[in-house]
């Protein structure tokens, strides 16, 4: 009797503890799920980003860093981040980026490097560019463009576009397989978008 009595304690000790620790282990591991950053999917041949136009105002020499925002630049602010890959799925380490755009006037500087510069790909082929929210340039649609060289390889010029923006349906370079996928941060915007590049 004292034997089924401790047999049946013991259990009912063990379930209090199984339902007290289970749901708090459930919580963190589905938290953990939720923040963990999504690891971006192999790309195929069909997945290379398509080549665009530069446009009439790429000036070369543009200053090497990660954020286009000086004093006084207006505009709502965007992380972009991604990476650059391959069609087989490898990282490509310290390619060039070089970035230029409108400001929020739709205006390029033609003088200096306002929201300009360049930077290169870590070893994990990743990127990291701070800037603003392009303005209208008459006859297009918001965009950023990009220069993406991998080392000792050809230049692939392109440009970035939003989503959710009436003009890309009446702008005639406009490509959808360029559109980031763009978030809303508070005040601020948060961007991203994987170049894949054809495996040399």
């Amino acid at each position: 009797m004292m034997f089924e009595i401790q047999t049946t304690r013991r259990r009912f000790l063990v379930g209090l503890v199984a339902l007290c620790v289970l749901p708090r282990w459930q919580s963190a591991a589905r938290a953990q799920s939720q923040t963990k950053p999504p690891t971006p999917e192999c790309p195929d041949d069909d997945d290379v980003t398509p080549r665009q136009t530069a446009g009439p105002f790429y000036s070369p020499d543009s200053p090497q860093r990660t954020s286009l925002l000086d004093p006084g630049t207006k505009g709502t602010p965007i992380l972009v981040t991604g990476t650059v890959l391959t069609t087989d799925c490898k990282p490509v380490a310290n390619a060039l980026l070089d970035f230029w755009q409108a400001d929020d006037d739709g205006e390029y500087d033609n003088v200096g490097f306002k929201l300009r510069g360049h930077q290169f790909t870590d070893e994990q082929g990743r990127y990291r560019l701070e800037t603003i929210v392009p303005g209208m340039y008459p006859g297009r649609t918001r965009h950023i463009h990009v220069r993406v060289q991998p080392a000792n390889q050809r230049v692939m010029t392109t440009q970035l576009y939003f989503p959710g923006e009436p003009a890309n349906d009446r702008d005639g370079i406009f490509d959808p397989a360029l559109l980031m996928d763009v978030k809303d941060k508070g005040d601020a915007k948060e961007g991203t978008f994987t170049f894949v590049l054809k495996a040399v």
